[in-house]
């Protein structure tokens, strides 16, 4: 197979155009953000004894604290209670996303002994700069 010199030029000029093209391409730029994150901390305390709320950090850096109901009443395990926070905490979810937020992350953590505890979600919010 015979090559000839206008095939084999056009070849190269094409591998070139094709490497130039790649390699020299401006990196691309990662967005900017700016977060946004609330926590729950959800107390285990029997007797309805321990304290929960919601705390948000703003851009300013202010503390937003809503309530919480605890876990436990008098009587035990509240579900009633569970349920009401879930409301809530969908809630604020749903305001921040609303407002143009996206929930980016959600890290979860226990503190706990054989008769206490402590439950805390962070949510971490992002919105493009």
């Amino acid at each position: 197979m015979k090559l000839d010199i206008r095939s084999l030029l056009f070849g190269s000029a094409l591998a070139v155009a094709l490497f130039a093209g790649y390699s020299f391409r401006p990196n691309p730029v990662a967005p900017a953000y700016t977060y946004l994150q609330f926590s729950t901390i959800e107390s285990v305390v029997p007797g309805g004894l321990g304290r929960s709320r919601v705390i948000i950090s703003d851009q300013g850096d202010q503390e937003v604290g809503k309530d919480l109901l605890n876990f436990f009443s008098m009587v035990g395990i509240n579900f009633k209670n569970i349920a009401s926070n879930d409301r809530l905490i969908v809630e604020t979810v749903n305001e921040y996303v609303s407002k143009g937020w996206e929930l980016y992350t959600v890290t979860t953590g226990v503190q706990s002994n054989d008769k206490t505890g402590l439950f805390i979600t962070r949510y971490l919010f992002r919105k493009p700069v």
